[in-house]
């Protein structure tokens, strides 16, 4: 029976979860809940506990982690003050006049405030009820309208900077360390955040084109699922550039400075949290109350991280006390068809996870589980951190369990089917799992950017 106490530790989360218990404590009432069992039955030595506050108090020095508050202090600064806003009205008036112009300004807007928050909640609800109106009222397709704020919604789990791969960097690169050193390489070579950031660029890159392909296709094989906005309604073209120089610029900047070696992901984190601070002052969109909701919303999303990931690190290390790492092993290796079949039936399980689970809770609890195994296996670790992240995004489009779905159903106006929804998501779920498999048949196209900055 105790060999089967990782497993049981898992589904008992898993099933707290689904009645509705918060992460954070069920993640460590399960492993304490399992940890007293243990010690009564003689299967858990006590001793592991006392791991636990070096554990908590190596997250309390990890400057890595000091770029979660900064990065979406960045992201909400640019929701609240209305720029994100202001940016989606300006390039509207810009592509008005393509074919599915207006869909492909809601992609890039959407593109920008994912990369800037990470939270797959906060974009498709802060896109929902900007652009969502705006979309019907112009004669979109309820469908195609619904889709590609979904979709968009949920680029902020693969387009960098974001905090899914501040987070999902941090926890490959301890499980890349580990797994060197359980093959006896005990001067590991590092994986930081900055190598997922650069892995992440062309994918990403790849998925934004291929969603703007889609709705041009789209809007060109029937117009009237897309029409256009007439020539009266668009802008000069030097005041659309002005007015998106500022907020494109400060993207830039943040990412490239990562790119190029000049600042760590904290330090960047650090220069976009100030630059869209002026930017909302220079543009007078930044007064006394919504400085204070910037910095309540802030602080309720980084206290939210922070607590799971102190419930995940209890979680993880009494997992281990029990033999869950050996025993996850030992499945693998029983696979037929080695690392292939291994990383499939991770992905299948992380695609499930996802419909329970939100990014934060499976990069917290599975990753660290899994990771140094298939790490051990010889997997590259950027790699096997994209494909989590586009895995996780596809779960979080899929009918009916989505999380996309539901928080755009929750600011949706009750005319819009949620049939409508279901049927708009579709045709990019099957563009992202074209893309998973060409990076699964390629993985280059992950590894490449990555290994030529590196010479």
């Amino acid at each position: 029976m105790a060999e089967l106490a990782p497993l049981l530790m898992f589904l008992t989360v898993c099933v707290a979860l689904m009645s509705g218990y918060p992460v954070a404590f069920t993640l460590a009432g399960t492993a304490l809940l399992y940890a007293g069992l243990g010690v009564v039955s003689g299967h858990f030595d006590p001793q592991l506990l006392l791991a636990l506050p070096d554990r908590l108090f190596g997250t309390m020095t990890n400057t890595t982690l000091i770029a979660v508050p900064l990065f979406v202090l960045m992201g909400v600064m640019l929701e609240k003050s209305r720029l994100a806003e202001e940016l989606l009205g300006n390039l509207a008036k810009a592509c008005g006049t393509m074919p599915g112009g207006l869909g492909i300004s809601v992609v890039l807007v959407g593109m920008l405030l994912a990369a800037s928050t990470g939270i797959v909640g906060a974009t498709v609800v802060t896109m929902g009820l900007m652009s969502l109106p705006t979309m019907l009222k112009r004669g979109y397709d309820p469908s195609l309208a619904a889709g590609t704020i979904c979709a968009t919604g949920t680029l902020g789990q693969i387009i960098p900077p974001s905090i899914a791969l501040v987070l999902l960097g941090d926890i490959l690169s301890g499980a890349y360390q580990q797994a060197q050193i359980n093959m006896g390489v005990f001067n590991p070579q590092p994986v930081s955040v900055g190598d997922l950031f650069v892995g992440a660029v062309v994918p990403g890159l790849i998925l934004v084109v291929i969603y703007i392909a889609y709705l041009m296709l789209a809007a060109t094989v029937k117009p009237a699922c897309a029409p256009k906005i007439s020539r009266s309604e668009t802008l000069n073209r030097r005041r659309v550039l002005l007015s998106l120089l500022p907020p494109i610029g400060l993207i830039a900047l943040v990412l490239g400075s990562i790119i190029s070696g000049a600042a760590t992901p904290t330090e960047a984190a650090g220069v976009g949290a100030l630059g869209a601070t002026l930017l909302a002052l220079g543009k007078r969109q930044l007064n006394r109350q919504r400085l204070r909701e910037v910095v309540l919303s802030t602080t309720s999303v980084t206290a939210m991280v922070f607590t799971i990931l102190i419930g995940a690190s209890l979680f993880s290390l009494v997992f281990r006390g029990f033999g869950g790492e050996e025993l996850i092993e030992h499945f693998f290796s029983q696979l037929p068809g080695g690392t292939f079949t291994a990383v499939l039936v991770v992905m299948v399980v992380i695609f499930l996870l996802g419909f329970i689970l939100d990014f934060i809770e499976i990069t917290f609890v599975v990753v660290p589980i899994v990771g140094p195994v298939l790490l051990a296996m010889g997997v590259d670790p950027v790699w096997l951190g994209i494909m989590i992240a586009l895995n996780l995004q596809t779960s979080f489009l899929t009918p009916p369990f989505g999380f996309a779905l539901f928080y755009l159903r929750g600011v949706a106006p009750d005319s819009l089917a949620t049939g409508a929804i279901y049927r708009g998501v579709i045709p990019f779920i099957v563009l992202q799992l074209l893309l998973l498999t060409a990076l699964a048949i390629w993985p280059e196209l992950v590894t490449w950017l990555p290994r030529q900055l590196q010479q």
